[in-house]
């Protein structure tokens, strides 16, 4: 409706003749053409940030669209934790990989990869000990020629890298894998020589063109060594490819570099080895122009790239999207029938044990061997997913038509309206991503669409409102603020801070709140509990103004208060720590009175902090007061309800006792992380001001203080001695109670060796 009305009024003010500078609000619509220049200025520069961001609407865009068909042409033998559970642990010995690979060759594979690295030879014990014998036999000079001949044909048989590569040989059809480094080796004799001669090449672009001179010093991702096979296995090979993979900075894999330099040649990944050999050793063709990689093809293949030579990942889909087959299903035949006819297997480890899992758009464990899969068959379905050079194009034009509309359209309606608006045009720039990402495969960019729909909203609704509405808004709203008792004061002094905002001042805050209220409560009649209530609240604010407090609010039987505003006050934190043990004093007192009364027992928790926080008027657009806010309020807060954990009546924060540190006695009680917070914080039980302090007081102090240094060196036995020496004078003290159970529990349980003694707790 909203659209069709606006849409439909503008088309009547141009038939009238009306010019359209006139129906569009021209203050808007260049704040609209400003941030939309901004954003692509931003989209230019593509900071890392918001890249990061995009690669995320990647990942869901691929969520969205789900699994898709595969070409059914790649199966995939794991050595997963059923094999492992029948087999044994890996590595396996090289015999059992040739059981493998001659029942892949028995099932008709096309052709064999490994995702594998065999860069040792294998050191058996059988071998060792045969190799030990023949050498003794040479050195006694037995001259035995049919023993030398049997030692022989027993070595041969136990040569595992000999049986594998026999294996390979006889297959011809296996592609091996390997992996290149990227940071030179460090320490002595650690220099690396180029691969033996007699090593056949690794598989490797036979056609490489550049474009000019400049183009040949382009750099591409550049090796320092390679981790090879073993000569007799690679000799053996059809074939090898290299399968490193390159996860983006958040760890997700989203991109298979198909090409790396090394010594002045270009080397291909594994999936390009395994289908140059499937299509019968189709030529592998790579052009590079000034700006980096121009073309590659695989015989009549053309793969699209990045200027890097990378291959943005078309995932089909979740785990397990192509056949899985376990590896000892394989090497004892309860494999169907016709599972590797004429196909592409690749092998290698699924197991989690095995680490070659990584994080993929669709899920945080995916194995490396599928990701492989992927690559082979995008390139086999030349379904590809890539941004052409045309798509920077869409992007820009997307952005713009996003400024324009919003630009033309923002003022024409309230502020509700306006965000469905907004959110009918984000949902057709998602529609449109979705669109292209689906079909064609190319990938528009979706995040600087919405950042410059979300920075128009923003910035014309609030150009809006300091222009158009602020005047009325003071004008109606004014009248309802006068008679807001606890700003009167300030506002006589300074009638320019009748508005939303405040200040960032140092003050103390104070929370008291009576403990187990709704059940005292329960136990009164609804008369008795208003008596009962406005007594304590009335002796408890009295306290508060005695010592110039601003009594910020009441919250049902909880008390807030503020030292330091509106009146500046050097020493808040003294007056509030001076109001805390006062409240708690006279509390005692009326426990006695009320005890005398037959009314129930009731008892407080305080908490006092000081530090930096936003003081002023505070709220909504129809009603707001005079109050602090920020980290400092909050923690105060949770000091508060600490109480209830430690069956204490004051505690007050590190920072604060700090400020008043010699003033005032206190016990340090803990390290705790508060809920909402990341930082530990050091909390204290306030006891008395130093001058009035009793013998009773400083004995509790320090007796408490030593037990706790032994608790935090981890001696649960001496610690509990010295809670218990506290408990033994002061007998109802809760946090000598509280740290006896915590040194029983933790001397049955010790804590990990970096433990800090940090207590966080889990509730407010």
């Amino acid at each position: 409706m909203f659209f069709r009305g606006g849409f439909a009024k503008l088309l009547r003010n141009l038939r009238k003749g009306v010019p359209l500078k006139k129906f569009l609000n021209l203050s808007g619509f260049k704040v609209a053409l400003l941030l939309t220049l901004v954003v692509l200025g931003i989209y230019y520069l593509d900071p890392p940030f918001l890249n990061l961001l995009e690669l995320k609407t990647l990942d869901l865009r691929f969520l969205s669209r789900g699994k898709i068909p595969t070409s059914d042409k790649v199966a995939l033998v794991t050595i997963d934790e059923k094999s492992l559970d029948e087999l044994g642990r890996w590595p396996w010995p090289r015999t059992r990989m040739a059981q493998l690979l001659d029942a892949l060759v028995k099932g008709s594979a096309g052709v064999v990869g490994f995702d594998i690295v065999w860069a040792e030879p294998d050191q058996n014990s059988e071998l060792m000990s045969l190799t030990a014998l023949k050498r003794k036999v040479a050195e006694l000079k037995l001259g035995n020629p049919d023993l030398e001949r049997y030692l022989d044909g027993v070595l041969k048989r136990a040569d595992s890298d000999r049986i594998l590569a026999d294996s390979l040989a006889r297959s011809r059809r296996a592609i091996l894998g390997y992996f290149f480094h990227f940071s030179p080796r460090e320490g002595p004799g650690k220099k690396e020589k180029s691969p033996p001669k007699d090593l056949p090449p690794l598989t490797a672009f036979n056609m490489v063109r550049f474009t000019s001179e400049e183009a040949a010093r382009v750099p591409l991702f550049e090796a320092q060594y390679p981790a090879v096979n073993i000569p007799i296995l690679s000799r053996a090979a059809e074939g090898a490819g290299y399968f490193n993979i390159f996860p983006d900075p958040d760890g997700t894999v989203r991109w298979a570099p198909l090409v790396i330099k090394y010594q002045d040649r270009h080397y291909c990944a594994l999936s390009l080895a395994v289908l140059k050999k499937y299509l019968e050793n189709a030529p592998l063709g790579l052009r590079i122009a000034e700006f980096g990689v121009e073309q590659m093809r695989l015989g009549k293949l053309s793969i699209p790239t990045s200027e890097e030579g990378r291959l943005l990942i078309n995932y089909r889909g979740p785990q397990k999207t192509f056949p899985h087959y376990s590896a000892t299903d394989v090497i004892h035949g309860r494999t169907p029938d016709n599972a590797f006819r004429g196909k592409i297997v690749l092998v290698g480890a699924t197991a989690i044990g095995i680490y070659d899992m990584r994080v993929t758009p669709f899920e945080h464990v995916f194995p490396g061997l599928e990701i492989h899969a992927n690559v082979i068959d995008s390139i086999l379905q030349g379904h590809f997913l890539h941004r052409p050079n045309w798509i920077t194009l869409v992007d820009i034009l997307v952005v713009v038509a996003v400024g324009l509309i919003l630009g033309a359209l923002l003022h024409r309606f309230k502020a509700h309206w306006g965000a469905l608006v907004g959110a009918a045009l984000f949902l057709s720039v998602l529609v449109l991503g979705k669109i292209l990402f689906e079909n064609p495969g190319v990938w528009m960019n979706l995040t600087y669409p919405s950042l410059n729909l979300v920075l128009i909203y923003l910035g014309v609704t609030g150009y809006r409102y300091m222009t158009e509405e602020k005047e009325k808004k003071k004008i109606r709203g004014a009248f309802q603020y006068y008679l807001t008792a606890s700003v009167v004061e300030e506002m006589l002094k300074n009638p320019d801070k009748l508005k939303l905002g405040g200040e960032k001042k140092d003050l103390t805050v104070l929370f008291s709140d009576i403990r187990g209220f709704t059940s005292i409560s329960e136990q009164m009649t609804p008369e008795g509990l208003v008596r009962f209530l406005n007594e304590y609240l009335t002796t408890m604010t009295d306290i508060v103004f005695k010592y110039d407090g601003l009594l910020d609010k009441y919250m049902g039987d909880a008390i807030m208060a503020i030292w330091g505003a509106p009146l500046d006050q050097p020493d808040h934190v003294k007056r509030a720590c001076l109001a805390a043990l006062e409240m708690v004093e006279e509390l005692h007192r009326l426990q006695k009175k009320w005890s005398a009364e037959g009314m129930p027992f009731l008892n407080v928790g305080i908490g006092v902090n000081a530090g930096p926080m936003v003081v002023g008027n505070m709220g909504s657009d129809r009603r707001f007061d005079y109050t602090v806010m920020g980290d400092s309020v909050n923690l105060g807060s949770r000091l508060e309800g600490l109480n209830k954990t430690y069956g204490t009546n004051i505690i007050v924060s590190e920072m604060t006792f700090d400020k008043v540190k010699g003033e005032f006695l206190a016990r340090e009680l803990d390290l705790v992380r508060v809920k909402g917070k990341d930082q530990p914080v050091k909390i204290y039980e306030l006891l008395s001001p130093v001058k009035t302090a009793s013998a009773h007081q400083q004995t509790l102090a320090g007796g408490f203080q030593d037990a706790l240094a032994e608790y935090r060196k981890r001696n649960w036995d001496r610690a509990r001695e010295g809670f218990q020496a506290v408990l033994s004078k002061f007998t109802h003290d809760g946090p000598a109670k509280l740290y006896l159970e915590r040194c029983d529990a933790l001397s049955k349980n010790p804590p990990p060796v970096d433990w800090d003694g940090v207590y966080t707790m889990t509730t407010k």
